[in-house]
Formats: C-alpha cells, structure tokens, sequence
C-alpha cells in the first residue's frame, strides 16, 4: 500500500461518474492532507490500520516556532482520500506503464472504502474521490510539504 501525503489547504475534487453523469465537487477542506492512495494485490486491512495510523501520526505541520512538530489533530486539519492505482505503475520496460502491480478493482474499491471509513472514525473532516470515476482534484500543496509512505517500509 501507498499514500502520497500532501500538505494543503483548499483541497477539493471534482468527480464525473461517467460520461452522462454531470460533475460534482466533495470538499473543500479548508487545511489537512491530500493523499493519494494506492492499493497492490498482497494489501489487507491489517495493512490499512497501520498505514492509517502511521498517517495520522506524522508531526508535520509547523508549530509557532516553525519546526514541524505538530500533527494533523493538533492543527484540526481534514483529509482528502483519493484512490489512485497509478502509484503501483512499472515503468521499467518501455514508455507505456504497466499496472499489473496494482491491486485489482474489487479488492482496491474494497480496501480504499475500508480506508476512508476507518478515518472518518477518526477525523472530523473527510472528503473523498469516487473510485474508478474521472476526477479533477485541486488544492495548493503548502510548503511543498509531500510524504510518500510505503506499506514495505512500515508494516513489519
């Protein structure tokens, strides 16, 4: 599993469902994180506990004295979740990406809805995308502030 945590402030995201459906917006979220989430096929949702908590344990928000020592509650920041298999792309071989190392949709869709209903136990604020749906998100990414976290690096 991969989360792509990015500091931000006005993050939102547009969603169109298909190609008849018309567009609409989850969000804003005044301040929090954007985090893109991707989903490999060895994933469970032990793995999503651990990645969610380490998640919501970084200090990295700036406290009064301009260290990075705060963490996500602690600035009352939301979350923006949005799944992207993307993040599990191979571009060894080639110019065009393969994604057989992402996850498969059932199983992906599965995990990421478990993802997004374990945090909003957690956090007041949470918007989402819509997976599988094309989406538009938007936000001003501060400081530029981006944490990759990688399930093989955290979860032992």
């Amino acid at each position: 599993m991969r989360f792509v945590i990015q500091i931000a402030e006005n993050a939102s995201c547009e969603i169109k469902e298909n190609e008849t459906a018309l567009p609409y917006t989850n969000g804003p979220i005044p301040k929090g994180y954007m985090v893109l989430i991707g989903i490999a096929p060895e994933d469970t949702r032990e793995i999503a506990d651990k990645m969610i908590q380490k998640m919501l344990g970084l200090r990295i928000f700036s406290d009064e004295n301009g260290k990075t020592n705060l963490s996500l509650s602690q600035v009352d920041g939301g979350l923006l979740l949005v799944s992207q298999f993307t993040l599990y792309a191979d571009c060894r071989k080639g110019n065009r990406p393969s994604f057989i190392n992402a996850a498969k949709p059932d199983l992906a869709e599965e995990l990421y809805n478990y993802i997004v209903e374990e945090c909003k136990k957690k956090v007041p604020l949470v918007a989402t995308g819509a997976f599988g749906a094309d989406m538009r998100v938007s936000f001003t990414n501060v400081g530029p502030f981006t944490i990759l976290l990688d399930s093989n690096e955290i979860v032992k």
